[in-house]
């Protein structure tokens, strides 16, 4: 059993590429989306147990929410209700040259207010082998942060393995005032990490968390140095005894449109970095996406994938798992809305070379 801790919002966008000011007043396309809930319906999809902690106001809206994951087979049996609000984030889809742009409403939020005493984690703990969480929760509040901190706490006392995404997100980390946004990330998160034996992140969190930079890569420009990485998540290992494993995903963003995907596992244990995919002759080569449907979530399907992969027997090795890893990101940018509906035989296809796209029959 898989157990992840975090927010889960509203997610409202203008159909298709359109702009806020096009479409409003008119219809918008309103979901459900959140980092730690994307990775829980992702595994849930993909037949694996899971469940979801986090705290929601008490009202239809909510009970939407929750039931929706209960379609997906998520146990949300533990999800605290209280005062408070459901966040909302608003997405702007990009297209070419033009980036996509989030707007976030969360603050008050049920999950913002909620103290970590009004959580039941020791009950929720049970018979959970692993425990996921990202640096987002942490941001949107002190509360959120120390409730993360200590569901870590429990969970490491328990010997669940924790698996964390960095996942900075610049427009949070505003509530202690006097303290810019990285710093307060820095100083939270390296609390966190001691009690994490898996890293996940991007090719910027890094930098922007721990201030660990990637020689010759410039993230802004799409310019990716993949090797570069490898030393990265050396140093990651090295000033966090505890991890084992560091994955960092690698896009590099040609135009909204198009981007390049791949990613990197690196094995603390064996010092051994493992990329995927990989052309025929063994050389990493990133998947071209072109024509992207949505890349909000790619992280989480990704991080999904990963641990769908380590906590089996036939992709736990690092080569594999990162290999199926990548296949399930590549796929979510098909996918419209947060979460991966995609199969695990699509993965597997994908992750063995059937790339054509071609017509199933």
């Amino acid at each position: 059993m898989l157990l992840a801790f975090g927010e889960i919002m509203l997610r409202v966008a203008p159909p298709g590429a359109a702009r806020f000011r096009q479409c409003l007043p008119g219809p918008v396309e309103v979901t459900f989306g959140g980092g730690e809930a994307n990775v829980c319906g992702s595994l849930a999809l993909l037949g694996r147990p899971v469940r979801y902690v986090t705290a929601l106001p008490d009202n239809p809206l909510a009970d939407a929410l929750v039931g929706w994951q209960r379609s997906l087979g998520i146990d949300t049996s533990h999800i605290l209700r209280r005062e408070g609000r459901l966040g909302i984030y608003y997405l702007e889809t990009g297209a070419n040259q033009r980036g996509s742009t989030v707007v976030y409403d969360r603050a008050a939020s049920s999950v913002a207010l909620a103290a970590p005493e009004e959580y039941d984690f020791r009950s929720a703990l049970g018979g959970v082998a692993r425990v996921h969480v990202t640096g987002i929760t942490p941001a949107i509040s002190e509360n959120g942060f120390l409730a993360t901190r200590e569901l870590l706490r429990l969970a490491s006392q328990q010997g669940a393995k924790v698996s964390c995404d960095l996942n900075f997100r610049k427009k949070l980390w505003r509530w202690r005032k006097g303290t810019p946004a990285g710093e307060l990330a820095r100083q939270c998160m390296t609390e966190l990490l001691p009690m994490v034996d898996l890293v996940i992140g991007n090719e910027a969190d890094a930098e922007d968390v721990l201030g660990i930079e990637a020689a010759g890569t410039e993230v802004e420009r799409g310019q990716i140095s993949a090797e570069a990485y490898v030393e990265v998540a050396r140093r990651i290992a090295e000033r966090f005894p505890n991890v084992s494993l560091v994955a960092i995903t690698l896009r590099e963003s040609v135009s909204a449109s198009h981007n390049n995907w791949g990613a990197m596992l690196f094995d603390a244990r064996s010092a051994s970095a493992h990329f995927a995919p990989l052309d025929g002759q063994g050389r990493y080569r990133p998947y071209e996406i072109r024509n992207i449907v949505d890349r909000v979530g790619a992280g989480d399907s990704f991080a999904a994938g990963l641990l769908y992969a380590l906590d089996s027997e036939k992709y736990a090795a690092p080569a594999d798992a990162v290999r199926l890893a990548a296949a399930a990101s590549c796929l979510k940018h098909s996918v419209p809305g947060d979460m991966n509906y995609v199969t695990l035989g699509e993965i597997e296809a994908l992750a063995g070379g059937q790339a054509s796209g071609r017509v199933q029959r």
